[in-house]
């Protein structure tokens, strides 16, 4: 097969001039200064993108006071009704922002379709039911009364403000509506700003937005390079950064928060995150979770796996089997219906990757599959299998965040929780087992902010995610975004 067609929309959107989306339209930056978008498969440009200045910062910001202003006095039940409105949108025009996923990402075109799109839907709904559902307490103090006085109290959940969303390459669509609608359900505003590698579908939802209702100013869009988010992190108007990416720059992130004003911070982090597979799964049932755990959109998940501990009695039929797998997936266009697999994301990140591959070899790991990148125009990089030396091997302890699944064989239950949980980092992490009691009973040893069994990377709205130790402070989904987008206000009352 090849390619599939280009809509004519798609087309028509990637042809026009990029501006910025401030206060309900579309605007020129009030720079000059432009960043290219590549196609990661073929390295081909698609747009050029505004890099904002710091008045379009300023403009920004003023719009979204402006747009908080308004949108936090509208009823929760109008919230909801834009949201859902916009939710329908996403899946009318499905078709058209997953491939502009697929052409400034290279993920997969059904994973666009099902997961950014989609998925992204399906979360959006969820948010807005949660709009009619915001609630306080109400509590009798305990204060003593002289004079036959009586006292009352309750407690109020109110909009923190404006918000800013910073918003990673993986998932442009998907992360940008999980920070939109946190934003927005509570009656806060939100500027985001998006990768400069993936800005694309997030500037055409934008308008989409503006289609569904949502007012003025409640959000903006800036692309540009990092100083656009460290100038809104850092701007006297903003109350909150909702952040999603790598370690090192959320713990900056933070700290620049912090640093301002004592900003509040959501940070949504990576990390190193371990597979364990008890003796009594099978082989095959091992392959199918070692690929979906590490190799779903070439890795580049912030939850996926990338340590990997299995029993040594099972370690070498298992890595021979995975082998034999990846090596029949089928490499190509990611607009390819049938390709499995393909490019990362951007060239710098296959280069950080080539030259982990370059360390894993230099300290002795064993590469079992893969470890090279494509030597053409665009982003490709082999699904890859290292079997590490030991414990202190690089590609055991940093984040490759790509199609590199690195193992360590374990001999007893008690040495695998020591390997699984002797890490900094704590976003996630899976056991694959047939023994549910069993499993039971490691659930609570196993430090980790999300823990699957017998499956992993899924995630439902329902269910909070966010990490531990390293990997983040707060979470996302569930009820729990409410703390982290509302400031708690206590009222009390004598009569």
């Amino acid at each position: 097969m090849s390619d599939i067609a280009l809509l004519p929309s798609v087309r028509a959107f990637l042809a026009r001039e990029h501006g910025l989306f401030i206060h309900g339209q579309t605007v020129p930056s009030q720079g000059s200064a432009t960043i290219p978008v590549r196609n990661p498969a073929d390295g081909q440009t698609l747009a050029h993108i505004a890099d904002a200045t710091q008045a379009d910062v300023d403009q920004a910001v003023t719009s979204a006071r402006q747009g908080f202003a308004s949108w936090s006095r509208s009823s929760p039940a109008a919230r909801a009704a834009v949201l859902f409105r916009l939710a329908d949108l996403l899946e009318a025009h499905r078709e058209e922002l997953a491939q502009l996923e697929t052409l400034q990402s290279g993920k997969l075109i059904g994973i666009s379709r099902a997961f950014e799109v989609e998925q992204a839907a399906h979360f959006l709904r969820y948010y807005a039911g949660w709009a009619t559902k915001i609630t306080g307490q109400t509590i009798t103090p305990s204060l003593p009364s002289f004079a036959g006085e009586r006292y009352s109290a309750y407690t109020l959940r109110e909009p923190i403000g404006v918000v800013v969303g910073i918003v990673p390459w993986n998932f442009a669509t998907m992360i940008a509506i999980w920070k939109l609608a946190s934003a927005l359900t509570t009656g806060c505003s939100i500027v985001i700003k998006p990768s400069e590698f993936t800005p694309l579908t997030l500037l055409r939802i934008a308008e989409l937005a503006s289609e569904a209702g949502l007012p003025a100013g409640a959000l903006n869009v800036l692309t540009g390079a990092g100083h656009v988010g460290k100038a809104l992190i850092e701007h006297p108007g903003t109350d909150k950064v909702s952040f999603t990416g790598s370690v090192p720059t959320g713990i900056a992130v933070g700290q620049a928060a912090m640093g301002a004003k004592l900003t509040r911070a959501t940070l949504e982090l990576g990390g190193k995150n371990a597979v364990a597979f008890l003796p009594d799964v099978a082989t095959d049932k091992a392959v199918d979770g070692i690929i979906e755990a590490g190799f779903l959109h070439s890795g580049q998940i912030c939850a996926a796996g990338e340590r990997f501990y299995v029993h040594r009695s099972r370690l070498d039929p298992l890595l021979e089997a995975l082998s034999q797998r990846l090596g029949q997936l089928k490499v190509g266009s990611p607009l390819d219906e049938t390709t499995q697999f393909g490019p990362v994301a951007n060239k710098p990140h296959q280069q950080k990757l080539a030259e982990l591959f370059a360390t894993a070899r230099a300290e002795g790991s064993q590469i079992i599959h893969g470890g090279r990148i494509g030597d053409g125009p665009g982003c490709f990089v082999e699904p890859t299998v290292i079997l590490a030396k030991s414990v202190n091997d690089t590609l055991l302890n940093q984040e490759t965040f790509g199609p590199v699944a690195t193992f360590l064989p374990y001999d007893d239950e008690d040495q695998l929780l020591h390997l699984m949980n002797a890490s900094p980092y704590g976003l996630s992490a899976s056991l694959w087992t047939n023994d549910l009691g069993k499993a039971m009973r490691l659930i609570p040893e196993i430090q980790a902010g999300t823990l699957w069994v017998n499956m992993h990377t899924l995630l439902d709205p329902a269910v909070p995610f966010g990490g531990i130790k390293a990997s983040g402070i707060g979470r996302e989904f569930g009820s729990a975004f409410i703390d982290d987008f509302t400031e708690l206000k206590s009222v009390m009352i004598r009569y």
